[in-house]
């Protein structure tokens, strides 16, 4: 199954993300098939940004978004 999740980058105790397509069975770190935004938790306000053709794309071919992503689609207006 195919799934958009985010993928942590960045130091610790300051997270960073990319919003990535992966095969679930991948690790949450490991090897992914796209790579479609970004998401800055620490900044103030968050800084959120996704390519909204490849999101939809991939969405129309089947991914499932995880809770976190569908909460970012959704403030972002893709979903």
């Amino acid at each position: 199954m195919v799934k958009i999740r985010l993928r942590r980058m960045g130091a610790k105790k300051n997270p960073y993300y990319r919003i990535v397509v992966a095969d679930s069975r991948y690790p949450r770190d490991g090897r992914s098939i796209d790579e479609i935004g970004t998401y800055n938790p620490m900044a103030e306000p968050s800084v959120v940004t996704i390519d909204a053709d490849k999101a939809a794309t991939w969405l129309k071919n089947g991914a499932q978004p995880t809770d976190t992503v569908k909460a970012l689609f959704k403030k972002n207006g893709i979903l």
